[in-house]
């Protein structure tokens, strides 16, 4: 009689049902991180969701996103946060087209075209620029980007000395490694096979690239751009150094000085206000709607990223 071994069961296997001392330990901690994150966020909303209501209580939401003036701190106040608005808008769309083209570029290089040794000297050396902290950007901006751009602007208006044109151009300069590098992971997390179907097909490399890698990784490059957009609204020292304090009426172009709604709170929150005043409360409600602003636009990429994520096996 031939007895046939059954099919070998692996030690983990046998061991998987039972739970080790420091899985719990480390679950313990998972728990505790979570909660703190969400009582962090918790604690943010509720911080500024009572101040601003108090400050509503006084002031018209009406006027507060239709006034074309905010001069809260002034003989004659008005209240309008469209002049701040304006002007946070003008920052990010410089930064974004400055660091969109770059970072990408710099992504597909990294992901497709260099060698794995220039990959691991490059992409480091990229994020450095990550670490560099914010403030020098800002001087950079004021001290050597403004003065050459007004020897090189033409005609007989010239840039202001703070302007929002080079704070533009430093934070998009800030948050170019943010979009290279995780556009690079999500590229390089493409699977080698879509790769070599293409190249089986007798696509060159900038056809792989742009054709199959990139649509295959648009949803973490989705995430990337929308992470670095977020990083350039909530930016202050760059726009506090580089583009001014000036509030008033709606900056008309990009070589005018202004202040963003950071650079306003940065300004206002220095300690010249009454704790108990309406001006001291500005603070918040200005807070509040960039929180909302970048809360939207969070719920969006989200959306993006899940409608464009693929899946593979």
């Amino acid at each position: 009689m031939v007895t046939i071994p059954g099919p070998s069961v692996p030690a983990a296997a046998v061991r998987r049902g039972r739970r080790r001392p420091g899985e719990k330990v480390i679950e313990t901690l998972l728990v505790i991180a979570a909660i703190v994150s969400i009582a962090t966020t918790i604690g943010i909303v509720v911080s500024l969701a009572v101040p601003t209501v108090e400050f509503f209580g006084e002031v018209s939401i009406v006027e507060f996103f239709t006034s074309s003036q905010w001069t809260p701190l002034f003989a004659d106040k008005n209240y309008g946060v469209v002049p701040l608005l304006v002007a946070t808008l003008w920052v990010t769309a410089i930064a974004t087209v400055i660091a969109v083209p770059l970072g990408m570029g710099a992504a597909i290089y990294l992901s497709e075209y260099a060698r794995s040794g220039t990959r691991r000297l490059l992409k480091p050396v990229l994020e450095v620029l990550a670490g560099i902290p914010t403030v020098v950007y800002g001087f950079f901006a004021l001290t050597f980007l403004n003065p050459g751009l007004v020897e090189l602007w033409p005609g007989a208006t010239k840039p202001e000395f703070q302007n929002l044109l080079v704070a533009g151009i430093a934070m998009g300069i800030m948050i170019v490694p943010t979009v290279a590098s995780l556009s690079e992971d999500a590229m390089s997390a493409v699977p080698h096979s879509l790769r070599e179907g293409a190249y089986a097909l007798a696509s060159t490399k900038m056809q792989v690239a742009t054709r199959v890698v990139v649509p295959a990784a648009l949803s973490g490059i989705v995430a990337a751009i929308v992470l670095g957009v977020s990083r350039a609204l909530g930016e202050t020292m760059i726009v506090t150094i580089a583009a001014g304090l000036k509030t008033a009426g709606i900056p008309g172009s990009p070589i005018e000085g202004a202040a963003t709604m950071t650079g306003y709170i940065a300004g206002a929150g220095q300690g010249d206000l009454p704790v108990d005043s309406l001006d001291y409360l500005t603070i918040f409600a200005v807070g509040a709607t960039l929180f909302a602003f970048t809360f939207v636009l969070n719920a969006i990429s989200i959306r993006l990223v899940r409608r464009f994520r693929e899946v593979y096996e």
